[in-house]
């Protein structure tokens, strides 16, 4: 089964999860600082992490963002009592792939718990390797690739970018888009599209500035991966 890490703070819901999910059949340790995070991080990669966002020495938006900074590139689930639309789209924007609030139903979080991790199973058992107009992207490692570019991607913004180069050329609704790769996680609006639209052009900032694809808005009808400038 798989390893997960735990940041949680509070010390009832941190025993919780560990008992928990341990029973469901997961390796699971836990650290209740941002600092013992890092500290594991340096020495293990766990399949999956399951974050709280406030901790005693920083935030868990600042330590996913030093999580993926450092290249870890596996399914980041949020836990948090902050339960506006703001929050949940701050987290995915910070390189989040889910955000449960809390209190949550066990069996609801070990369903999205797994799915993230079923999706990641399913992305390595793929091609190894997506080409359209030069650009090319290998969903194991997730990075694309352009002449000399090379971006490295989170895992949602790999299936992302793959779903954009299923259809090149082609505009693709927000909603289609939404329902393609958020429609299963509850809590999630329309405007994490945007986000993480956002969070692609940016990782893909020097393939354009090289002549490569980009993600264009067509008015009225969504996005899509523009071959040709």
């Amino acid at each position: 089964m798989a390893d997960l890490l735990v940041v949680e703070d509070d010390p009832d819901i941190g025993a919780l999860l560990q008992r928990g999910l341990g029973a469901a059949g997961f390796t699971v340790a836990w650290v209740d600082t941002a600092e013992g995070a890092l500290r594991h991080m340096a020495q293990a990669r766990p399949h999956a992490v399951l974050l709280d966002v406030t901790l005693p020495d920083g935030t868990g938006n600042e330590l996913c963002r030093a999580f993926r900074q450092k290249g870890y590139a596996e399914p980041i689930l949020f836990l948090s009592a902050k339960d506006e639309v703001a929050d949940r789209v701050e987290g995915l924007a910070a390189g989040g792939d889910d955000y449960i609030v809390k209190p949550f139903s066990f069996d609801e979080l070990v369903a999205r718990l797994s799915a993230q991790l079923l999706r990641r199973e399913a992305m390595a058992g793929a091609a190894r390797l997506v080409e359209v107009g030069g650009l090319s992207l290998d969903p194991e490692t997730r990075q694309a690739h352009y002449k000399a570019v090379t971006a490295k991607l989170t895992q949602r913004e790999s299936e992302l970018l793959a779903l954009f180069m299923e259809a090149p050329n082609r505009p693709i609704a927000r909603g289609d888009i939404f329902d393609r790769l958020w429609l299963d996680q509850g809590g999630a609006s329309l405007n994490v599209v945007d986000v993480y639209i956002g969070y692609l052009r940016g990782k893909l900032g020097d393939v354009a500035r090289a002549g490569g694809p980009t993600i264009a808005t067509v008015r009225g009808r969504g996005f899509m991966l523009e071959l040709t400038r």
